[in-house]
């Protein structure tokens, strides 16, 4: 969707239908002042962790033991001895 072009005095006047454009349908909005592109205005993307609380939330969840690990790899290996060899789809 092409952006929307609004004036700043516009933009501030009817503020509130400016943001619920944006929110509702998506739209965004170039504003302007003297027919100079000042700023815009768009809809908010999704959150963004830093990778500093990602790795502190990290230490913090539940670890396999040893022993659950161990178990583990045996499942995935007896799951991928009972597949089928890979066919080659070239020959």
């Amino acid at each position: 969707m092409p952006d929307r072009t609004v004036s700043v005095t516009d933009a501030a006047r009817n503020f509130s239908d400016l943001v619920n454009r944006v929110f509702y349908t998506g739209e965004s909005a170039t504003l302007v002042r003297n027919g100079v592109p000042v700023a815009r205005v768009v809809p908010a993307g999704p959150p963004i962790t830093p990778a500093s609380l990602l790795a502190e939330a990290w230490g913090r969840l539940p670890h396999l033991t040893p022993a659950e690990a161990g178990r583990f790899a045996a499942d995935i290996a007896k799951a991928r001895a009972a597949l089928p060899p890979p066919r080659d789809p070239w020959a």
